[in-house]
């Protein structure tokens, strides 16, 4: 259980100071010799009974703010957690390779899979090296030439969506953002191997949509999914991004409201206090899921889970032909 973060939110002071005080003790106790074990069993108990409390009753803006916390997992934490003898591909094979973007052949319990996932960076050098995460049409590109080499070599497709959009520059625009995303839409609805998606953080617009098309999505507890970000929605619809707090409210953009409303499929638990808590207990969280996921989903004949691809994003939403 970590003890030290880069980032605190305001909710989570309380549970922090009381789990630094806890190891303060534990090294008190090593250094002297003084037997402090009842005083740090009770306060374990008190730390455990607040974290539970406070994590257990947050509002959909405090979520928001954990997918976004600057210590969660990323999708580079995850692979070597959840995945052995991983071999990152690089670049599209038309333009650049973009950072942003991450990929490559490895294997979950014994599965052979191709894995693709959004990439942030933690301090400012690497946050401008990966652009904050907000993929390049070059990004879903090499998403797409990884994809289709799956396809080839028959491996199931596992991605993790963690982004805020897809990069909005006039380059990225220039090169064929709307196309790249729309593309990758088209040929993942009808890639004939399996594809698991899971959304570890953000997940906001085409820029999550772009790896965002399978035939199970998992959510994990503490992330959003939605169109825009409730800042952005603020600003359409009060022109304030102030009151993203409020959007967040109203957009039903938290993991319950999502599987209630069959945009998700299963919510993957976190640890206590969420995944920055604790990595190791995040990644086997999700590992099993993926693994259950992928060894029901291999077995179905491609045809069939073509078919239930699509008629899973046909159920969406409410619309009619006229």
């Amino acid at each position: 259980m970590k003890t030290t973060f880069r980032e605190i939110l305001d909710f989570e002071k309380p549970v922090v100071e009381l789990q630094k005080k806890i190891v303060e003790m534990e090294e008190t106790a090593k250094e002297s010799g003084v037997d402090l074990r009842d005083d740090i069993k009770r306060l374990t108990r008190k730390a455990e009974a607040l974290r539970r409390d406070t994590y257990s009753n947050l509002t959909p803006w405090q979520r928001v703010r954990l997918a976004r916390h600057a210590d969660r997992p990323y999708t580079l934490d995850y692979i070597p957690r959840i995945a052995d003898n991983f071999i990152e591909l690089h670049g599209d094979r038309s333009f650049a390779d973009d950072p942003a973007m991450v990929g490559g052949i490895a294997e979950i319990d014994g599965q052979r899979v191709m894995l693709i996932g959004h990439q942030k960076g933690r301090d400012t050098k690497e946050k401008v090296h990966r652009n904050f995460g907000m993929a390049k049409p070059e990004g879903y590109r090499k998403a797409l030439r990884l994809m289709k080499l799956a396809e080839k070599f028959q491996i199931p497709v596992v991605t993790f969506i963690d982004t805020m959009g897809a990069d909005p520059g006039i380059g990225a625009e220039e090169r064929g953002q709307g196309e790249a995303i729309a593309r990758n839409l088209l040929e993942m609805a009808r890639l004939r191997v399996p594809i698991v998606v899971t959304i570890i953080g953000e997940g906001a617009s085409g820029g999550a949509l772009g790896i965002g098309v399978g035939d199970v999505v998992l959510m994990m507890e503490n992330c959003w999914y939605s169109v825009i970000s409730p800042e952005g929605c603020a600003t359409i619809l009060w022109k304030d991004s102030a009151k993203a707090e409020t959007a967040a409210e109203t957009m039903k953009l938290t993991a319950p409201d999502l599987l209630k409303l069959g945009l998700v499929d299963t919510i993957v638990s976190e640890p206590s206090g969420g995944a920055h808590w604790d990595y190791d207990a995040a990644a086997e969280s999700l590992k099993g899921q993926i693994s259950r996921q992928l060894s029901r989903l291999v077995k179905i004949p491609v045809e069939d889970l073509l078919q239930t691809r699509v008629k899973k994003y046909e159920a969406m939403g409410a619309w009619k032909e006229s």
